[in-house]
């Protein structure tokens, strides 16, 4: 499944921005990115806390 997607190059990351700014809109662009950054962010944070916990489970 995954390796339909193959790799992006630079022409491909470029055109996919392009998309993202027509559909987002140059005033928006900044907004979306904080938002994705908090996103990742939290994702991180909780990603940690369950290896944190599995660790606790797994020293018991």
């Amino acid at each position: 499944m995954f390796g339909l997607i193959g790799n992006f190059g630079p022409w491909e990351l470029v055109l996919i921005l392009v998309i993202v700014l027509i559909i987002v809109g140059p005033g928006k662009l900044p907004q979306v990115g904080q938002s994705m950054g908090k996103a990742l962010q939290n994702f991180r944070k909780a990603k940690e806390e369950d290896f944190e916990e599995l660790e606790d489970k797994k020293d018991k």
